[in-house]
């Protein structure tokens, strides 16, 4: 088979990339600019994209591509519709970052929650060298213990953030973006209950139609003004513009980011310029690249490809 990886550099250093290898000739570029496409596919049989849009029109133009090995969660960058029709195979790859994204989802939080950053300056500031006292109580801060943990998407991930929250002693509940998942372990809310009653709000939906700019100002207004607010989601599925005006008129405690509308963020995103910069905490789209959660994700790629060679053989 031959095989081709489009955008490795977006999978960072992993270390079992020879896992592919065993399936056929590989060849790899760190990068595939649009109109560098056709170029690098060329007559692969199997490609292995994350962030490369394949549509019809490539698909058209390559007639040799028999698998598209997402190497990510979502499908989005390609043309299922074509590639059905083509008989094209597209498989992702789903579980593999639940660990990574909620280890973050609670440093942001724990982060935001007990000001470390603020406590760490104190400290290196000299502040606390020269203070009579043995602690400090510039700021305060509360337990997670107790509080309402309001998640929106109780997925693979959602449930593992309620499964953490619940062993720090918080009450998590949820909110169903699709309006399917009714029969969750949890207390399922309508989203401005949720909103009204949670003292952490998590989001781990993904963004479709239903999700879209599904936290705005007036949302966002009903919340706790001791509420935190958490994305490592997808990002347009806050409002950005309005997160930064309800930041500014401290509607919220505070938010903390991983997704953004456009990523890289745009240089004029409201977010950076925001008054209460202490407010926010921004991360650029890291929850999911611990060092496991890669290594998992190439060891699951080269899954699909084994699944995918074992049934054309089966079907010849």
């Amino acid at each position: 088979m031959r095989i081709v990886c489009l955008d490795i550099e977006s999978l960072g250093p992993v270390k079992n990339l020879y896992l592919l290898e065993q399936h056929g000739t590989v060849r790899y570029f760190d990068n595939t600019e649009p109109d560098e496409r056709l170029e690098h596919i060329g007559d692969a049989d199997i490609i292995v994209t994350n962030k490369v849009r394949i549509d019809r029109a490539i698909m058209d133009a390559c007639p040799s591509l028999k698998l598209i090995c997402v190497a990510a969660t979502g499908t989005n960058t390609i043309d299922l519709v074509a590639a059905g029709e083509k008989g094209i195979g597209v498989k992702n790859v789903a579980g593999y970052s639940t660990e990574s994204v909620t280890q973050i989802t609670f440093a942001i939080l724990l982060s935001l929650m007990c000001h470390i950053e603020y406590f760490d300056r104190y400290v290196r500031s000299g502040g606390y060298a020269a203070s009579r006292s043995f602690t400090h109580y510039g700021r305060t801060f509360q337990e997670l213990s107790g509080k309402q943990f309001g998640i929106i998407g109780l997925g693979a991930i959602g449930r593992r953030v309620a499964e953490v929250a619940s062993a720090f002693g918080a009450s998590p509940v949820y909110y169903s973006t699709s309006g399917k998942n009714l029969n969750g372990p949890y207390p399922r809310l309508e989203l401005d209950d949720l909103l009204r009653t949670s003292d952490v709000v998590s989001i781990h939906a993904p963004l479709n139609e239903h999700t879209r700019d599904l936290l705005n100002y007036s949302r966002i207004a009903l919340m706790k003004p001791t509420a935190y607010l958490l994305n490592v989601g997808r990002g347009h599925i806050i409002n950005e513009e309005d997160l930064a005006r309800a930041l500014d008129e401290e509607l919220i405690a505070g938010a903390g980011l991983d997704v953004h509308s456009r990523e890289p963020i745009k240089a004029d995103n409201p977010l950076l310029t925001i008054r209460n910069r202490e407010r926010l905490i921004q991360t650029p789209h890291i929850a999911w690249i611990s060092d496991e959660a890669r290594t998992l994700l190439v060891e699951k790629v080269a899954e699909n490809i084994s699944t995918f060679l074992r049934n054309l053989a089966s079907a010849d």
